[in-house]
């Protein structure tokens, strides 16, 4: 059984878009709205968690993770991958931002993933074990959500299409792609569409073939919206070189994500190309920087430019309204949906 709460990711293969700053400043701004919000490092990296802790803290982190101490996302996953027992509950740490939570990363994860490649294989032979460790950190997410009341649910992932990334996928409501104005981001939107569409097709054949009574992931990730960021201004205009990028990134947002995830299931990307645009990031120069040394997001920064910060906190607050908005909209639409199928 799923537990209620909005589950989402800043997804992009393509590295250096920004996902993790992202995560930490839209998390902060939905958890100025009101949101209880759990941030999930479950990128091997450990980018997040780093971006909240000091190296010395995180570093005990990872030295007591397979100890009773543990409390890192490793700590909760690997009774059951190493021995086949229940996941094993962690408390989330709170962050400087109020309602604002994470579980660590932690490097293990790397090793899980790997794991993930024959759990995955297992799921089309109906073993049990396959099953729920492809479900394992959703079923832990599951029980923090109802233990802690969470309204949001951020994975921040690794720059990879890897069978981590997929059972994260396959776990979320919706997701939402950073992309930079520039050629390697605009390439790199092929492969998502169609890596998204094998992954949700490949877990509705397993779904079909799961033994009954097993929990199971939604698998139907919707298409939010996208991110353009990281792009450079003159005064209060987009620079030409960025205009020009963002204008085929619309394009190919259409062409290699909205119309092949509409070939699956038309719900899964309702909106096109030109509405899907969530809002807009630009480069915010050392202020980023400056933000990450001190573990806050970039409107909270002690040092930086105050107007700066004042256009960081505009830009995020519009994304997580946007956010709030858009997941609200679909989840009524849905639930009109089953009333009038219900009635039929």
């Amino acid at each position: 059984m799923t537990s209620q709460a909005t589950r989402l990711t800043f997804y992009n293969h393509k590295g250096g878009v920004g996902k993790t700053t992202i995560a930490v400043n839209v998390g902060a701004a939905l958890a100025s709205k009101g949101k209880r919000v759990l941030l999930v490092d479950s990128d091997p990296q450990c980018n997040l968690t780093s971006y909240f802790f000091p190296d010395d803290f995180v570093n005990s982190l990872l030295e007591e993770s397979e100890t009773p101490k543990g409390r890192t996302v490793w700590s909760a996953l690997k009774p059951l991958i190493d021995e086949g027992n229940s996941i094993n509950i962690i408390e989330p740490f709170e962050t400087v931002i109020n309602d604002l939570f994470i579980i660590p990363g932690d490097i293990r994860l790397s090793e899980f993933e790997q794991s993930l490649a024959d759990f995955w294989t297992d799921c089309f032979k109906r073993r049990i074990i396959g099953i729920k460790a492809t479900t394992a950190l959703s079923n832990l997410i599951n029980k923090l959500i109802i233990k802690y009341k969470f309204d949001y649910v951020i994975y921040d992932t690794g720059p990879n299409i890897g069978p981590l990334n997929r059972v994260i996928l396959l776990d979320c409501d919706y997701f939402i792609v950073p992309v930079a104005c520039d050629l390697f981001s605009v390439r790199a939107l092929s492969t998502l569409g169609q890596s998204l569409k094998r992954w949700i097709i490949d877990w509705e054949t397993i779904t079909d073939l799961a033994p009954d009574g097993l929990y199971l992931l939604k698998g139907k990730p919707r298409f939010l919206g996208y991110i353009p960021q990281r792009f450079k201004t003159y005064g209060q205009k987009m620079a030409e070189k960025s205009r020009f990028y963002l204008g085929h990134i619309q394009r190919q947002i259409h062409s290699d994500l909205i119309s092949v995830l509409r070939e699956v299931d038309s719900d899964l990307a309702a909106e096109s190309a030109s509405t899907s645009n969530l809002g807009q990031i630009k480069d915010f120069g050392s202020l980023v920087q400056i933000a990450q040394t001190e573990g806050v997001p970039l409107s909270k920064a002690r040092e930086g430019a105050d107007y700066l910060k004042l256009q960081a906190l505009n830009a995020f607050n519009e994304i997580a309204e946007n956010i709030i908005r858009k997941a609200s909209i679909s989840t009524l639409a849905k639930k009109k949906l089953f009333r009038r199928v219900k009635d039929e």
